[in-house]
């Protein structure tokens, strides 16, 4: 039996007679309903798993159980990377992850991550919820059955872990580095080995050698992870993702099928994740760096010759995808915003806390 006969079978109003002395109908049609959320994250994984949850503890809670969601970390169900075939194809209901780690399904899955020299989280909050943003998240995610929603937000992501110090750009020659998404496309225009590996596997593979660095989130989410214990030279900001959002994906004729009230419960939901998420890393990174330092990481920055062979790679992984229309069309609408949104930025709210940051000490 296929899933929609399925749902029209054990529909409330179905067909089939039912005895009086019948055991108790199922969850569903007595209007609950269980929904079954895949995730890219292991289970534990600081912050992004937190957001996952957080999510799905809304939609449960907010709907009084009517929608159940039973949270799946990766490998519980499928893979890390399996989960948009698991939801397009039915095996699950929803996923939650990052949407770039999708760009083999289509490039323009990156932008609702992030992409290399992008959005900050401020940007792309504005982008996403004033300009267009959540719109072209609907029209990508019509293409495979998908109804889509920012659900999380790690902030500006770290530039990451490395065995060796950054002189050059000629030190990514060679580099085994693991980088998802459109930056780690970028790296391996610079020479790097780019490794895409799932956040619960990461510490293993750097421990092993199997990979020479790392980037994952920042302080906070990477001293959680434990890659102060293996390597003590850290580069703090990225060219990568200055934000990175988090996507809570719905398959289509299931949130379609859900009443309107219910429907608008997951897209709130999904809403009060993304900005509540954003704040828990910012809240945590600060004192999570003060704690590496202590214990002896070094903290360090990318030269400035390393800073424009990125942006040149950046541009050119960019530049080979602008032939896909809609990629070029969330492309345009990104830059149209983020150059909106910086313009008052850095005249405001940049002058104001560089001023602030002088005065007081």
């Amino acid at each position: 039996m296929d899933r929609r006969s399925f749902l029209n079978n054990t529909a409330i109003g179905g067909t089939a007679a039912v005895a009086p002395t019948a055991l108790a109908a199922p969850a569903y049609a007595q209007g609950k309903r269980p929904l079954t959320l895949v995730t890219t994250w292991g289970r534990g994984l600081a912050g992004v798993h937190d957001a996952a949850q957080r999510a799905a503890h809304s939609i449960t809670s907010m709907t009084d159980g009517d929608l159940t969601i039973d949270l799946k970390a990766a490998g519980e169900l499928v893979g890390a990377f399996e989960v948009f075939d698991a939801v397009t194809s039915g095996q699950a209901d929803m996923y939650h992850g990052a949407d770039y780690y999708f760009v083999n399904q289509h490039p323009g899955y990156a932008f609702f991550t992030a992409v290399p020299f992008g959005m900050t989280s401020q940007e792309q909050f504005n982008w996403y919820y004033q300009d267009g943003g959540k719109e072209l998240h609907d029209e990508l995610g019509q293409i495979f059955g998908l109804k889509s929603f920012l659900a999380g937000d790690t902030g500006a992501q770290a530039g990451g872990w490395f065995s060796n110090e950054i002189t050059g750009p000629e030190d990514f020659q060679g580099l085994k580095f693991r980088m998802p998404g459109l930056g780690g496309a970028a790296l391996g225009k610079m020479g790097a080995s780019v490794q895409n590996l799932p956040g619960a596997e990461v510490y293993q593979a750097l421990a092993s050698g199997a990979i020479d660095g790392t980037e994952w989130i920042g302080p906070w989410a990477d001293e959680k992870a434990g890659f102060q214990e293996i390597t003590k030279i850290y580069y703090t900001a990225g060219f990568h993702e200055p934000s990175a959002g988090l996507t809570l994906a719905t398959n289509r004729d299931v949130f379609e099928s859900l009443s309107p009230a219910h429907q608008k419960v997951i897209e709130v939901a999904a809403a009060e994740a993304h900005s509540w998420n954003l704040t828990q890393f910012l809240a945590n990174n600060g004192a999570a760096l003060q704690r590496l330092q202590s214990g002896g990481v070094t903290v360090r920055e990318f030269p400035d010759s390393v800073w424009d062979a990125m942006g040149a790679a950046a541009q050119e992984v960019l530049d080979e995808n602008m032939g896909d229309e809609l990629f070029k069309k969330i492309y345009d609408s990104m830059r149209t915003s983020m150059a909106s949104s910086s313009g008052w930025i850095n005249r405001s709210i940049n002058t104001y806390a560089a001023q602030r940051d002088r005065v007081l000490g």
